[in-house]
C-alpha cells in the first residue's frame, strides 16, 4: 500500500522521492506518532508536501489510497457505493420527532456501529433510522438528522455530524485551480524583496550580543526597519472582453495593494496608447500621459500588464487602430517603449493558455512583451513573479 501511495503522489504531480518514503517508514518504525489515521495523515503530509499549493492534491491522493480509513477509524476499509451518497429525498421532522432520536453514545461506539452496519448492509437504503442511507434519522448517511451523526457524502444540513467521510481540508489550495485573493498573495510574495531603509530605530539583537561580547560591556546596536523594497507598476485592461474576468482582476488588484507599498496602478483598454487613467468613471476627463509615466517612474520598477489581449490586430499595429479614439501612434510603439524603459515587464492573461494560439492579437502582444505572457493561474502567476525577480540583462 505504501508503494502505491508514493506512485499515486507522483502521478498527481507531487514529488515523492525514495528518501522521503524511507523517512516516513523510519518515523513509523520509531513510533513518533500515535497509531491513528489522523496522525498518519499529518505525518505523511508533512513528509511529502513542500508547497502549500499541493495540499488539495495530497488530500485527494490520500483519500484514494486509504479510502475508508477515516470513516471507520482504523478498521478494514469498506467501499461505499456512490449512489448511496446521493440524497433522493428530504425528510422533514418535527421538533418532537427530533427529540425522540437518541444518540448512540461516545465516539468509539458510533464508529463500531458504523462498521457493523456497513458490513451488514448489502443494498441502498432511503429514509429510516438504522441503515446507512439518505434522508433518514440514522446516525450514518446524509441529508437526514441525528444529534451525533456521521455524515457520509452529501452536504451538511443540520451541522451535527461529528465525523465526515471524504473531507478535503485544502480544496481551495491547489495550484491548478482558479485564483483567490489568498492564493494570489502567496504567489506575489515570491517577488517581494526587503531592504533596511530609514532611521535606525529597531534593536539589532545579533549585533548587540556580538558587540557586547567583544567589548565586555553592553554595546547596543540599532538598525533601520525592514521594508518591502519592490516597486511595481500595474496596468489593468478594463471593459469589453475583460468583463468576464472582473472578479479575478479585482482579487489580483486587492492582493497586490496589500503586498506592495510601492505600487502604482493605471487602467487601459485593449492596448497601451498615449494615455492611461486611474478612475474609470472619469477616464476621458482625468487621464495621465503615458510619456509622463515613463519619465516619472524609474527603471527599477517592475511592470505587470493584466489583460486578455483580445482585440483586432489593427488596434496594436496601426495608427488610428484604436476602437475608442484616433491614436496617432500604434499601440505596438507604446508597448515597445514600455518594455525598453522597464526590462522587467510581464503580461498576465486570464484567458486559458490553450486558446492563445487561436488569437492573432494575443500572439502579437506576447511577442511585444518578449514572450513573457503568463496565464492568470497560480502556476502562471508564480512563473511571472520568478521572471520579475530574475536579474535583467
Amino acid at each position: 500500500m505504501f508503494f502505491n501511495f508514493v506512485d499515486e503522489l507522483r502521478e498527481a504531480g507531487i514529488s515523492a522521492s525514495f528518501k522521503e518514503h524511507l523517512t516516513l517508514l523510519e518515523a513509523l518504525d520509531r513510533e513518533v506518532i500515535e497509531q491513528s489515521p489522523e496522525a498518519f495523515y499529518y505525518l505523511s503530509r508533512a513528509t511529502f508536501v513542500k508547497d502549500e499549493g499541493l495540499l488539495d492534491r495530497f488530500d485527494q491522493v490520500f483519500q484514494k489510497v486509504f479510502k475508508g480509513v477515516f470513516s471507520d477509524y482504523g478498521q478494514n476499509p469498506v467501499d461505499v457505493p456512490e449512489d448511496w451518497l446521493k440524497a433522493v429525498a428530504e425528510k422533514f421532522l418535527s421538533d418532537e420527532e427530533m427529540e425522540k432520536i437518541k444518540s448512540l453514545g461516545d465516539w468509539d461506539e458510533i464508529m463500531e456501529a458504523l462498521k457493523k452496519r456497513l458490513e451488514e448492509q448489502k443494498e441502498r437504503h432511503q429514509g429510516g433510522n438504522k441503515w446507512v442511507g439518505t434522508g433518514g434519522t440514522s446516525p450514518f448517511g446524509n441529508s437526514g438528522y441525528n444529534p451525533e451523526g456521521v455524515r457520509i457524502g452529501g452536504e451538511s444540513r443540520h451541522k451535527r455530524a461529528i465525523k465526515v467521510w471524504d473531507k478535503r481540508e485544502f480544496k481551495n489550495l491547489d495550484n491548478t485551480k482558479e485564483l483567490g485573493t489568498r492564493n494570489i498573495k502567496m504567489a506575489l510574495r515570491r517577488l517581494r524583496r526587503f531592504a533596511r531603509e530609514g532611521a535606525a530605530d529597531q534593536l539589532d539583537i545579533d549585533a548587540t550580543i556580538e558587540g557586547t561580547a567583544k567589548q565586555g560591556w553592553l554595546d547596543i546596536h540599532m538598525r533601520p526597519e525592514r521594508r518591502n523594497a519592490v516597486k511595481l507598476l500595474l496596468f489593468l485592461d478594463v471593459g469589453g472582453s475583460m468583463d468576464p474576468f472582473i472578479k479575478v482582476t479585482e482579487e489580483l488588484f486587492s492582493a497586490a495593494t496589500s503586498e506592495f507599498k510601492n505600487l502604482e496602478f493605471f487602467y487601459f483598454h485593449n492596448c497601451l496608447y498615449e494615455g492611461v487613467w486611474k478612475d474609470n468613471r472619469r477616464r476621458w476627463q482625468e487621464r495621465t500621459k503615458t510619456w509622463d509615466v515613463l519619465h516619472k517612474y524609474g527603471h527599477d520598477y517592475k511592470v505587470v500588464f493584466v489583460g486578455d489581449a483580445a482585440m483586432s490586430p489593427y488596434e496594436i499595429t496601426h495608427p488610428g487602430g484604436s476602437v475608442e479614439h484616433m491614436n496617432e501612434e500604434a499601440g505596438a510603439v507604446w508597448m515597445q517603449r514600455m518594455t525598453n524603459t522597464y526590462p522587467a515587464t510581464v503580461w498576465l492573461n486570464p484567458t486559458p493558455e490553450k486558446h492563445w494560439s487561436y488569437s492573432q492579437s494575443t500572439r502579437v502582444i506576447k511577442h511585444l512583451v518578449n514572450d513573457r505572457m503568463y496565464p492568470l493561474t497560480l502556476d502562471g502567476l508564480d512563473d511571472a513573479m520568478r521572471e520579475l525577480s530574475r536579474k535583467q540583462g
